[in-house]
């Protein structure tokens, strides 16, 4: 087995993960709205891809059905608990503001997940990988600062459940930089993303309106269905599951094995959420 060594942690992403420290610190001496919250999410999602890192990075082990299964929970985990704990409060700020929101939140999601693809194409001062991932996780970790410090009576199970994806993500992230002889140590900027930005946006209340709170909270509940939409595993040719088969037939056999388990883990990944909240009320 072939193993990739990572010579030294990358400066930047341990500058990241200090100023991710102070801002916990801030968060809790001060104490900001729902800080005990968000400062657990935050650190959560962070140890998540963190410890993703150096299991992708051992490029001699390829698990397409490890992937699979870790999207796929994700992915079932995020599209329930956006559903059952975001939509619902949407809608009850304003039914039609809400509804409007959750719209734009779709479509803003795709919107960026297009321009990212264009971004992919152009010369960046950094790692392209790096720079999706950390884009995603700043926008992420904003709208969760806001909910939990307009709304800290949410459960912390929305916010693991949102963050959930870190780590297949880290994990997939890492192997590509591996591969392309990259530090994946670089990888602990974007796992910091959430928690600064969360704990930075959590100071921003929003006004008593309905339809303004409607629009926020639908807005997220939007970007978040799209993002579980987005790690749903797909196994089709060419797809980042069928990249890490290694086989030298057809492959279309295999690829249909891989979406049972898809569907499967995303079914379990949904009820996993339904199981916790029973337990929790």
């Amino acid at each position: 087995m072939y193993v990739h060594t990572i010579t030294g942690i990358s400066r930047i992403g341990v500058l990241a993960t200090l100023l991710l420290a102070a801002l916990s610190v801030f968060a809790v001496v001060t104490g900001t709205t729902g800080a005990e919250k968000l400062v657990g999410i935050s650190w959560i999602a962070f140890l998540a891809m963190a410890a993703a890192v150096p299991l992708g990075a051992r490029t001699g082990e390829r698990s397409a059905g490890g992937l699979v299964w870790g999207y796929g929970l994700a992915a079932g985990a995020m599209v329930t608990s956006a559903a059952v704990f975001l939509v619902p409060q949407a809608i009850g700020q304003h039914p039609r503001w809400g509804g409007f929101g959750i719209a734009f939140g779709l479509l803003a999601g795709f919107a960026s997940h297009t321009i990212g693809h264009r971004l992919a194409h152009m010369d960046l001062p950094m790692d392209r990988t790096v720079a999706e991932l950390t884009a995603h996780a700043v926008s992420a970790g904003a709208i969760i600062g806001i909910i939990y410090g307009n709304m800290p009576e949410l459960g912390v199970l929305l916010g693991l459940a949102i963050v959930s994806h870190k780590g297949p993500a880290g994990y997939a992230a890492a192997r590509r930089l591996a591969d392309a002889g990259r530090n994946p140590s670089v990888l602990l900027v974007p796992a910091t993303g959430v928690g600064v930005a969360g704990i930075a946006s959590s100071l921003i209340s929003l006004p008593a309106a309905g339809p303004v709170r409607g629009v926020v909270f639908g807005f997220a509940a939007g970007v978040f269905l799209h993002v579980a939409m987005d790690f749903l595993p797909r196994c089709e040719i060419g797809s980042e599951v069928h990249d890490l088969l290694s086989v030298s037939g057809d492959a279309h056999a295999l690829l249909d094995r891989l979406r049972l388990h898809a569907v499967a883990s995303t079914s379990i990944g949904g009820l996993g959420v339904l199981l916790a909240w029973l337990v929790i009320v």
